[in-house]
């Protein structure tokens, strides 16, 4: 005879996204760090290369999360993570050598905040409807610092979309070929 499958509960959907954004944050330190070594404007760089610090204090954050629900920490491929990153390889293929690359940089780390910003503040509801307190206080520590990191993104956008919609040089800037410029 066949038995009926358990119903799902918010505790189940809670570890489940937990270990899909466990897995996107460990992405998000290597995305990072090959953002910092492909940007050229310095506050960009900088951005970047402090954001990679705090993400891996993150996937340590959410290490203590699976400890305080008593859960075994893993990994969940992310398939927007995925989808963002490749995007992001993609982007720096086509725009690499552009002077618009750090604007589209900075547009696909963008993409990838908003999306952890999605997820830690659907976790942090999520805990603190079930009781997980010291949890929720962890997850809200890591939306902040991801606001935080977009409303900083959003000032150095301010700053290098003005180049990046300069003239390109096919169009006869007089800037010769890969004429990037550093801010």
């Amino acid at each position: 005879m066949f038995m009926a499958a358990k119903p799902k509960t918010l505790q189940d959907a809670f570890y489940e996204t937990l270990k899909d954004v466990y897995y996107a944050e460990k992405q998000s330190v290597r995305a990072l760090k090959k953002s910092a070594k492909a940007a050229e404007h310095e506050d960009l760089k900088r951005a970047f290369e402090t954001h990679a610090e705090e993400s891996a204090n993150q996937v340590e954050r959410l290490q203590q999360v699976f400890e305080i629900i008593g859960k075994p920490q893993r990994s969940k491929t992310c398939e927007a993570m995925q989808g963002l990153t490749s995007e992001m390889e993609e982007d720096l293929e086509d725009f690499g050598d552009s002077p618009a690359a750090d604007a589209v940089l900075v547009g696909c780390a963008q993409a990838l905040e908003h999306y952890e910003i999605a997820r830690y503040g659907t976790l942090k509801t999520w805990a603190s409807q079930l009781g997980h307190e010291d949890a929720a206080k962890l997850l809200d520590e890591t939306l902040q610092e991801e606001k935080k990191t977009d409303e900083i993104l959003s000032q150095i956008a301010g700053r290098i979309n003005v180049e990046g919609s300069e003239e390109s040089p096919a169009e006869g800037s007089g800037k010769g070929k890969g004429g990037r410029k550093s801010a």
